[in-house]
């Protein structure tokens, strides 16, 4: 008894003092979006020392209470959903969300014929795979393009991880295994600022543990259900985004685990399972990748070209994506179930970590490329912390990690994004909306030099207006070849604007609000765009600045003066679609 409360006392001591060592340490964290240097700069920190402390608390009175748990998978993702919708007020913080949105809504505006004929050609690709675009472009088109129903569905795959970690634990261990798992994956702050924003990541996340559950289970277990399922989730995670590809070596390792575990007759099954979900897998993949071999060729050269060199100047460091990212505590115990499984020469170890062993053996230093693995740091967190043999002190332990991480992501990383200049595209889109008329002209503005090509900026305050957009283009600055070589943004120069921008001509009428996009207070207005706005009476700007990005976004909207309020209408753009 006293050696265990000597333990929960060391916990309880050692949550604040890590947060404090990190907050002190911050300018070691060189994160692109949530840095501690930056988001911790105006924070007060006795208030996030008051939540510790009062995290801590609580936590030790929750490891002290003995429910059983009749249904983890329900108790996981009820939890992970309900944590997972305070961060939808986020902005769309991230500029790739303008690729996304845009692949999206052609399929919402054309179709899913057109889409799957013009992806990679009418339809800019980048880098990109189809599937999430594919994905989103669905709920578009049959549900209505709103940025709610996106979160919903971003939310529920990030939950159903949530699920399949504590699965894969449970299958390879013990349910104890899966369900601290399950909970150490809530323990990553950065990941709460992935999941409300139109970005792949998050469902690359799912589909890709989905595809190491599916294919562990129709291995270990069989089953004509778990081997559809397997072939289709290899299938899914294949076309979610190209770093699932190496990756994807982990089905080689599950193969030779089962092969060792189990007999003869057995092993001949395994074999034979293995055989049927590679070969459905791979004839779904050849019928696609075939059909646009040309895309994904040139993509695959532009990745070699560009993106690989780009990632040795834009990396982060381990450091900062392990200690100020993740909790120090599920790094420590993932650290430590390393040395624990060496010893014990549990083979099964190697799936869980086999993906971070290339993430090392590569040099992956980019969080957003890590963070499909987070579920397999969380197992072995969790696999580590097993080695307590008291339940209360691994609860008291994974619910500090808990508490800390959701105050760091609350009241810092979401405090900090709602002050960034992105943040004026979602105020003003809302704005937008409270205006006469269901049409919206949109100018964008730069300076001679500016990082990002501004036209990029208005899909993203589409995500956030119900109004159809008419986009004026102009002639603009462009980087020379050398700068656009290593511009990490150079996708946004390569950005053309959509036709359904364009040919709204027939919606406009003499007195539609005006929105102005630039990167800077001072900007000159055209004379055509002064004229333009001339017996305009309602202005309204939108000026939100973190301080700390080059690249700002500051908006103007300039409305007639009978401009009234009048509620949104449904997201689908009647009269857009083909």
């Amino acid at each position: 008894m006293l050696k265990k409360n000597s333990y929960l006392l060391f916990i309880a001591l050692l949550t604040p003092v890590v947060f404090v060592a990190l907050f002190t340490l911050r300018t070691l964290d060189d994160n692109s979006l949530t840095s501690w240097q930056w988001v911790f700069e105006s924070v007060d920190a006795s208030r996030m020392y008051f939540i510790l402390i009062v995290g801590v608390i609580v936590a030790y009175l929750l490891s002290k209470v003995s429910l059983p748990v009749h249904c983890p998978d329900l108790v996981l993702f009820s939890v992970s959903f309900a944590v997972a919708v305070i961060f939808w007020g986020e902005p769309e913080v991230i500029v790739d969300a303008s690729r996304y949105f845009t692949q999206a809504k052609h399929l919402e505006v054309y179709g899913i014929t057109y889409f799957f004929r013009e992806w990679g050609n009418g339809i800019s690709a980048w880098t990109d795979l189809p599937l999430v675009p594919f994905l989103y472009g669905l709920i578009f088109r049959f549900i209505g393009e709103c940025r709610f129903y996106v979160q919903i569905f971003t939310t529920f795959l990030f939950s159903m991880a949530v699920v399949l970690t504590f699965r894969i634990g449970k299958t390879l261990w013990s349910e104890d295994t899966g369900f601290f798992a399950g909970l150490a994956l809530l323990g990553i702050p950065y990941l709460f600022t992935q999941i409300p924003l139109m970005l792949v990541d998050v469902p690359t996340m799912f589909f890709l543990t989905l595809s190491v559950f599916a294919f562990t289970k129709a291995l270990f277990n069989g089953g004509l259900g778990m081997v559809t399922l397997s072939s289709f989730s290899l299938f899914l995670a294949f076309f979610s985004k190209y770093s699932t590809w190496p990756t994807l070596s982990i089905l080689v390792i599950i193969f030779l685990i089962c092969r060792t575990r189990n007999k003869e007759l057995a092993t001949r099954n395994c074999l034979f399972r293995a055989f049927l979900i590679i070969a459905a897998a791979s004839i779904m993949v050849s019928v696609v990748f075939f059909s646009k071999f040309d895309v994904f060729s040139e993509q695959i050269k532009l990745l070699n070209s560009y993106q690989r060199p780009g990632l040795r100047r834009w990396g982060e460091s381990f450091l900062s994506t392990f200690f100020f990212q993740i909790h120090p505590f599920i790094t420590l115990s993932a650290l430590y179930s390393a040395w624990v499984a060496f010893r014990k020469r549990d083979g099964k170890y190697l799936i869980i970590c086999w993906g971070l062993i290339l993430v090392i053996l590569f040099q992956v230093k980019r969080i957003r490329y890590i963070l499909p693995l987070f579920p397999m740091v969380a197992l072995m967190a969790s696999y580590g912390l097993q080695q307590i043999r008291d339940r209360q002190v691994r609860k008291f332990i994974i619910l500090c990690i808990l508490f800390s991480s959701l105050g760091v992501a609350s009241f810092g990383y979401l405090s900090f994004t709602q002050k960034i200049s992105a943040v004026n595209l979602k105020d003003a889109g809302k704005f937008v909306d409270s205006l006469e008329g269901e049409t919206v002209e949109v100018y964008t503005l730069a300076k001679d030099r500016p990082i990002i090509n501004p036209a990029v900026f208005v899909p993203i305050l589409d995500i956030f207006t119900h109004k159809k957009i008419r986009y004026h283009d102009s002639a603009r600055f462009s980087p020379g070849e050398e700068d656009l070589e290593t511009s990490r943004f150079r996708f946004t120069w390569q950005y053309m604007s959509p036709g359904y921008y364009l040919k709204n001509n027939d919606c406009l009428q003499e007195h539609n609000p005006i929105v102005i996009i630039a990167d800077g207070h001072d900007e000159i207005l055209p004379d055509f765009v002064t004229q333009k706005i001339m017996g305009y009476q309602t202005k309204k700007e939108f000026e939100a600045d973190e301080g700390v990005f080059l690249q700002k976004t500051f908006v103007t909207v300039y409305a007639p003066g009978n401009a009234s309020k009048n509620p949104p209408k449904d997201r689908n753009k009647e009269g857009w679609r083909n």
